[in-house]
């Protein structure tokens, strides 16, 4: 296990200097669009714009202990021009999990989850609606099976989404199934996306992330909730910070959390 995380640890090491030679590069950009602009921005899961989100979840009462359990996304998108008419933006999102026992005689356990990795399709010309499809790979990253079992799986995903004056509207969806055709994975998620703008970087938010396992019996979990954010410089350095809170009126009997806090904190590298 700890080889393996210290693998994954090394690739993220990689990543993090690669994306400070980015910085430099990018500041300049930055600072010629405004806050209002990079907000919006942002707030489009398929932008021609390179960011890094490190998103802490929080979820309290979880499991069968009803303990806390703590996952931190780090999840950079990368957007590639694959044509004047087509761009790649791949999403890939890494969770470092804190997991409570779920049963009698277990312990905390600290580690990485299984690694998910969507690249959309989208169209490079501006539109009314931005979309966007493509692939979604789980790759068998997890170091532990209490926190995931290493499984391979794939499935369709898409995003949709619209701006309209101070107002970015949207959603993102995907469902993966296991790629070994055991059947013990059917997994969808769909997370809509609100988003009202204020000046000076400030933005109202509500992107709960709703999932069904189709192969339990309580399959939903359905968050509702919201929060605020801000774009700011820190330095010459853009940054996006946001905060919301989730209560689940629908959860699975046996191990979902009454409710959940998250804060991300974004870099964004303007081209």
């Amino acid at each position: 296990m700890l080889f393996s995380l210290g693998k994954t640890l090394a690739a993220l090491g990689l990543f993090a200097l690669s994306t400070g030679a980015l910085a430099a590069d990018s500041a300049a950009a930055g600072q010629k669009q405004s806050v209002d602009e990079l907000a919006k921005a942002v707030q489009n899961p398929i932008a021609n714009l390179i960011s890094v989100p490190f998103q802490n979840n929080t979820s309290f009462e979880f499991g069968p202990q009803e303990k806390t359990q703590n996952v931190l996304n780090i999840q950079p998108v990368v957007p590639v021009s694959v044509n004047e008419n087509w761009n790649l933006i791949t999403r890939t999102i890494v969770p470092v999990v804190s997991q409570p026992e779920l049963l009698p005689g277990q312990d905390r356990e600290n580690g990485l989850g299984n690694t998910l990795f969507t690249g959309f399709f989208s169209p490079a010309a501006a539109s009314e609606w931005i979309w966007g499809v493509g692939p979604a790979i789980q790759l068998p990253t997890a170091t532990d099976d209490q926190i995931a079992e290493d499984e391979w799986a794939a499935g369709p995903s898409a995003v949709l989404l619209t701006m309209q004056g101070q107002w970015v509207v949207g959603m993102l969806a995907s469902n993966i199934w296991d790629i070994d055709a055991d059947e013990e994975i059917n997994f969808f998620t769909l997370q809509y996306f609100i988003n009202y703008n204020f000046s000076r970087g400030w933005y109202l938010t509500s992107s709960p992330i709703m999932t069904a396992n189709w192969k339990a019996d309580d399959e939903w979990t359905i968050p509702v909730g919201g929060g605020f954010g801000r774009v700011f410089h820190i330095g010459k350095q853009p940054v996006n910070m946001q905060f919301q809170a989730f209560y689940n009126v629908e959860k699975p009997d046996d191990i979902g959390p009454d409710w959940s806090t998250r804060f991300q904190m974004q870099f964004m590298f303007p081209k």
